[in-house]
């Protein structure tokens, strides 16, 4: 080995992944490096530039990797020594979509793909090591002068926070492959394939698959005179096929290509190749099911310039809901993801409305209340929002509001478009009533706390569920301090709280059975969202603002919350919990059926064993009703 590609290897094993190989295997793919000089800020490779043959690692220097964002360009990451970056050739055969550039005088070290594929498919901690990388999201680099060690992918897709997603996300794969036999002439087969416009065959034997034929077969074996086009498919497919089952995600479909240095998987069955085949999954689904990614989600949100490009986008979330629910992903993990993503669109929304009305004359929150508040807005129900703007001087009054309910309007208006339908009762930004200064809402929590229920005064308890999407954080907490004062010692307001929790009707007769709907449209079917989830948000409420529990909206974490503020009533609180995740799982699965709120159960269409279930998920709440009546000593008729 020469010096050069000596010095290679003992700085190489300093890092990982490659502190996981022998010095033998290091001077093997020492020798194969190339050493790039780069100048300060010369570019390396640029978005939409041709994928090289190589990833690299940092000598010496630091390298920037950037994106164009709403044609700015945005740092993303600063590699520094021992960085690896530039991996999507590993993972995709389409462009660049980052740009390297030299933040100063820079070395790199180019490890071509094929010299180092072998060693990543037969050593696991190196397989895990990226696995890993992937799916905890390597933090910015910026963050520690010297972090070791640290992949970043030059796709975006990589480089946002839910990036973990890949190992929850399906794919979508061809269910109809094209299939023949061993004895099929290779002729025949390259015309079928290229009548159907499909890059591969499977070869197969009762429908288990025996191997399988690709462009690249047809190119590298038949285009090149190796094999005749008159010899049978057997000859020149690839074998064995890798066979996965129809549940793979995306991380783990791109980590079996790469392993097996592949192009396509076979899904079958079981996922071994002794059972049928039900579909191939391609490197083109990969990068088709990357752009549902949350985080490439959300990038295009931050693009998008009207409503209907933000209707398409919401779709896109819908179908990553369903697919995460069939997966059993934790409906807390789906929960978190829906909600940055809603958030986005109703931030986009209002950043339209500015745009096209000039700067706001004041400074303002606009608020979500209700279930969007509370980040459980899993299907798509109807907006709820409310707006404050800071106090102005008497004259200048009118035309603030002016602007805000214009704002208001146009936002909302926008919102429905893209299929958040307005709110019944009124709960918008858009009301006069909803979109006040600072002193007036105050006034109003003042009003609604001090003296429930006086005067035509019932308070609707959504407003005190609310989460900033846009706007001033200070004005957030100015309401949340008025709340949090007046809750302390506040008797009269608990009452009405409380009463107005348990005025809801029972989820079960006395005889445990359902108590469904007795006549008009829903006749027979069982209302979930009043009967049984709102109970369960209503006590959350209730005790997160008894205990003084701040900035937590969210009802399962409420709930969870609760166990450690009131540990003497901590199982109920959790099965609570436990129950609210099945019944929101329940009528979110409704939801997407019907393609509606999901608010009305259709029993009869239940199995036994999930009207079991839902049943059990009600018996909490009987609980969590004597545990109100106890806490508030209050009677249903109070």
């Amino acid at each position: 080995m020469n010096s050069i590609a000596e010095h290679i290897a003992d700085f190489l094993k300093e890092y990982s992944p490659f502190d996981h190989l022998t010095i033998q295997e290091l001077s093997e793919i020492a020798v194969n490096i190339r050493v790039v000089n780069l100048q300060k800020h010369k570019a390396l490779f640029q978005i939409n530039d041709l994928v090289h043959d190589s990833f690299y690692v940092v000598a010496s220097g630091v390298i920037d990797l950037s994106i164009i964002a709403d044609a700015e360009e945005t740092i993303l990451n600063k590699c520094h020594v021992g960085a690896l970056f530039g991996l999507r050739p590993f993972f995709a055969k389409n462009n660049y979509r980052m740009t390297a550039k030299a933040r100063e005088e820079s070395i790199v070290y180019a490890i071509p793909i094929a010299v180092f594929r072998p060693f990543l498919a037969n050593n696991a901690e190196v397989l895990n090591f990226l696995l890993e990388n992937f799916a905890n999201n390597t933090p910015n680099s910026k963050d520690s002068e010297n972090l070791r060690g640290n992949i970043i992918s030059d796709s975006v897709f990589y480089t946002d926070q839910q990036s973990e997603m890949q190992f929850f996300q399906s794919l979508s794969y061809n269910t109809n492959p094209l299939i023949t036999n061993a004895g099929s002439i290779v002729k025949d087969v390259a015309q079928l394939m290229a009548e159907t416009r499909f890059n591969s065959t499977i070869v197969c034997e009762n429908n288990i698959p025996l191997g399988i034929v690709t462009d690249t077969d047809m190119s590298s074996k038949i285009a090149t005179g190796r094999f005749p086009v008159t010899v049978s498919v057997d000859k020149i497919m690839s074998k064995p096929v890798i066979t996965v089952l129809e549940n793979v995600s995306l991380a783990e479909a791109q980590l079996l290509m790469l392993k097996n240095n592949v192009t396509h998987l076979c899904v079958t069955i079981d996922g071994t190749d002794t059972t049928e085949v039900k579909g191939v999954i391609s490197e083109h689904d990969l990068i088709i099911a990357q752009a549902s990614n949350p985080g490439v989600l959300i990038k295009e949100i931050k693009r998008s310039q009207s409503a209907s490009e933000l209707k398409q986008i919401r779709v896109r979330l819908t179908n990553l809901v369903q697919t995460s629910i069939q997966k059993n992903i934790p409906l807390t993990h789906i929960s978190n993801i829906t909600s940055e993503i809603n958030f986005a669109i109703l931030k986009r929304a209002i950043e339209l409305s500015i745009l096209d009305l000039g700067s706001p004359p004041a400074r303002f929150a606009w608020l979500s209340i209700g279930s969007q508040g509370r980040k459980e807005q899993l299907l798509l129900t109807d907006q709820d929002s409310i707006l404050v703007f800071e106090d102005v001087a008497d004259e200048k009054y009118r035309d603030v509001k002016d602007y805000f309910l214009t704002l208001g309007k146009r936002t909302t208006l926008t919102l429905e478009k893209v299929g958040y339908e307005l709110c019944p009762n009124g709960h918008m930004a858009s009301n006069m009533i909803w979109c006040k200064s600072l002193t007036d809402w105050i006034k109003q929590y003042d009003s609604w706390m001090k003296a429930p229920g006086e005067k035509n005064n019932n308070v609707s308890s959504i407003f005190f569920d609310y989460e900033l999407i846009f706007g001033d954080q200070k004005l957030e907490d100015a309401i949340s301090t008025v709340v949090f004062k007046n809750v302390k010692n506040n008797t009269l307001f608990f009452d009405y709280l409380g009463n107005d929790a348990l005025r809801k009707h029972s989820p079960l007769t006395f005889f445990k059975n359902f108590n469904v709907e007795e006549e008009g449209l829903y006749k027979n079917m069982f209302d979930i969202k009043t009967r049984a989830i709102m109970p369960l948000v209503d006590g959350a409420r209730l005790f997160t603002l008894y205990f003084d529990l701040k900035g937590i909206n969210n009802t399962y974490v409420r709930f969870k919350q609760l166990t450690i503020s009131d540990p003497k009533h901590s199982e109920i609180y959790l099965n609570c919990a436990e129950a609210f995740l099945t019944l929101s799982k329940f009528r979110t699965l409704e939801g997407l059926k019907n393609e509606n709120s999901g608010q009305y159960i259709n029993l009869e269409e239940l199995s036994k064993i999930d009207k079991e279930k839902l049943k059990n998920a009600l018996l909490p709440m009987k609980e969590l009703e004597e545990l109100i009546k106890s806490k508030f000593q209050l009677t249903q008729f109070s």
